[in-house]
């Protein structure tokens, strides 16, 4: 078939590679344009736009699916439209102008966390399990018949970052799948069943760690906020960033916010039980072991929050 595939993000770059090795046709891939990146802000493209580059792909960039854009790709003439977190919505008449409509590859198991942070959010809530879903693209936001998933069991101490690459792996090869059982007729798309629940973007305010919460918690929403926006505290009034966190075995009491130091590692006081904290990034430093950081504070005074 030919495909239109819309993406940005590195997430995405594994379905456009496995789709481009596929013997389906990508006669455009639509990406957002390119951002300033880094300190200098230097215009960069996106992860997708660079690995159409080199596929040798042509690329549409547009921050809006318009109507110059719906345009251009009407002269496509594809017959499927494949969207991986491109940022950007799908309205008509351009959702219904492929022959086969658009389908969505989603990280998570839907109808549970509709929305952009979907693992994120999972992660923040304590969900022990997550997935990636292909549904067919609705007006309504991910609500769209699913067509399969696949589940996965999230590791201990995962970070947002590192579940979405696992799953951008998982999710390309079930695209794949789909792909091929729409283009041999053997697709099936289910409604999903359930309560829905949604997971807004996340802002640099919901990195901040609450250390009166309990201690699964707190846990939860510094992983699910690693790397983007980022896990952020305050002690002795500089700002650091916590770049991991898992609860323990075996019961160790802090007051909220009560910093000690455990090894390489460091314990940091909840409502609960203390969470153990092996990476930091104190403001304007580098990424350092959370025990060295902690040696070179030299005050047992000092606590987190403050």
């Amino acid at each position: 078939m030919r495909l239109i595939f819309a993406g940005t993000p590195d997430v995405a770059v594994p379905s456009l590679r496995v789709l481009a090795a596929s013997d389906h046709d990508i006669a455009t891939v639509v990406t957002r344009p390119d951002a300033p990146i880094g300190r200098r802000r230097v215009l960069t493209p996106s992860p997708v736009a660079a690995a159409a580059e080199e596929l040798g792909l042509p690329v549409l960039k547009t921050a809006r699916l318009d109507e110059a854009a719906t345009a251009r790709l009407a002269t496509t003439d594809a017959e499927l439209g494949v969207i991986v977190a491109y940022g950007g919505l799908v309205r008509e008449p351009l959702l219904s102008m492929p022959e086969h409509g658009w389908i969505n590859l989603h990280f998570s198991l839907l109808p549970r966390w509709r929305g952009a942070a979907p693992v994120q959010h999972a992660l923040i809530a304590g969900d022990e399990e997550t997935g990636a879903s292909v549904f067919r693209l609705v007006a309504e936001l991910d609500a769209g018949d699913v067509f399969e998933e696949r589940r996965y069991a999230v590791p201990a101490r995962a970070t947002a970052g590192e579940v979405l690459n696992d799953l951008a792996g998982l999710g390309a090869e079930l695209l794949r799948d789909v792909v091929a059982a729409i283009e041999g007729g053997r697709a099936v798309a289910i409604p999903q069943a359930g309560a829905a629940t949604f997971a807004p973007k996340l802002t640099e305010p919901d990195g901040a760690v609450d250390w009166n919460e309990p201690a699964d918690r707190v846990a939860g929403r510094i992983r699910g906020v690693t790397p983007e926006p980022g896990a952020h505290t305050t002690v002795a009034g500089i700002r650091i960033k916590l770049l991991d966190a898992e609860v323990p075995e075996g019961e160790v009491l802090l007051k909220p916010g009560e910093i000690a130091g455990h090894g390489r590692d460091i314990l940091i006081g909840t409502a609960t039980q203390s969470i153990s904290v092996s990476k930091v990034q104190p403001a304007g430093r580098p990424v350092m072991s959370s025990g060295d950081w902690w040696r070179g504070v030299r005050s047992s005074q000092v606590r987190a929050g403050t």
